[in-house]
C-alpha cells in the first residue's frame, strides 16, 4: 500500500491591516530600500488591489496593483525569498491580470529593474513586452538604477514599442519578440 500526499493548496486573498507585519517582513527580506509601512497603510486605503498568497497559514507572497481608466499599473509584486522557484509568483500574478480584466482593463503595466533577471523571465513569459525605460527610477547602492517598462494588453493582441531601444549589449531589440538580454 502507499500513501500519495497531496500539496496543500495556496490561498490567494484580498490584504488586510493584520497582514502587514508579514508583508513588511517580506518586503525588507527582499528590498535593500522596501517601502515603508505607511506606503503599504496607504495603497489599502486608497482601495487598490492589494493581494497575498498564504499557505499553511503563512503568508508566502503579496501583489499590489493601481487600476483605473483602461489599464491596471502592477505597483509591487514579491515572494519570499524562500518560497521563489515554486510558482507562487506566476499564479500571483495570473490572479492580479484576472483582477485587471474583471475591472475592464485593457493593459497591464509595470516596472522593473534591467538587473532582474528572474522577474524578466517571468513577465516575458507572462505576455509582458518592453514599452520603454524611466532612467534613475530605482534608488541603487551605487546612485540611480533604470526601470524598464513592461506592458500586457489584456484584451487582444501584444503591446509593442513603436521604436526599437537599444540593449546594455548596444543593439536594437525587437520589441514585438519578446527578447530580454
Amino acid at each position: 500500500m502507499s500513501a500519495v500526499l497531496k500539496a496543500e493548496p495556496v490561498e490567494i486573498r484580498p490584504m488586510r491591516d493584520a497582514d502587514l507585519a508579514a508583508v513588511l517582513d517580506i518586503e525588507r527580506e527582499a528590498y535593500t530600500f522596501p517601502w515603508s509601512e505607511g506606503i503599504f497603510r496607504d495603497c489599502l486605503r486608497a482601495g487598490y488591489c492589494c493581494w497575498v498568497v498564504e499557505h499553511q497559514g503563512q503568508l508566502r507572497a503579496y501583489g499590489i496593483m493601481q487600476v483605473g481608466v483602461g489599464e491596471s499599473h502592477i505597483l509591487n509584486l514579491c515572494v519570499r525569498a524562500s518560497e521563489r522557484g515554486q510558482g507562487l509568483g506566476r499564479a500571483l500574478l495570473n490572479h492580479l491580470l484576472v483582477v485587471a480584466k474583471d475591472h475592464r482593463a485593457d493593459t497591464a503595466l509595470l516596472e522593473v529593474r534591467p538587473t532582474n533577471r528572474a522577474a524578466l523571465g517571468l513577465y516575458e513569459a507572462m505576455g509582458f513586452n518592453e514599452v520603454g525605460v524611466r532612467r534613475g527610477y530605482y534608488p541603487g547602492r551605487d546612485g540611480r538604477e533604470d526601470a524598464l517598462i513592461l506592458a500586457t494588453c489584456l484584451g487582444g493582441g501584444p503591446v509593442t514599442k513603436k521604436t526599437p531601444l537599444e540593449n546594455e549589449r548596444g543593439a536594437t531589440r525587437d520589441m514585438s519578440r519578446n527578447e530580454f538580454g
